[in-house]
């Protein structure tokens, strides 16, 4: 039977691999899902992140792309 994810869920673990420096192994590893599905979620992420829609996912609204804009600078001030 196929398992369904909250989006809270999927961004936490791509945040797993692209800020805590996990593998993608790693993190599967650790939460039990399948490298294919992190994978496409990691995609979906750096896709919106650049204002694409990929196929089968809803648009950000412009909050939601607001709020992703000033998290990047948050994280770039952070670094620097």
């Amino acid at each position: 039977m196929r398992r369904t994810f909250s989006p809270d869920y999927k961004v936490a673990a791509v945040k797993l691999v692209t800020e805590q420096g996990y593998s993608v192994a790693q993190a599967c590893s650790e939460l039990g899902i399948g490298e294919t599905a992190l994978r496409r979620w990691i995609k979906q992420v750096q896709a919106e992140k650049q204002g694409y829609v990929l196929p089968g996912t809803k648009p950000l609204s412009p909050e939601q792309q607001r709020i992703r804009e000033l998290e990047q600078r948050i994280k770039i001030l952070r670094r620097g």
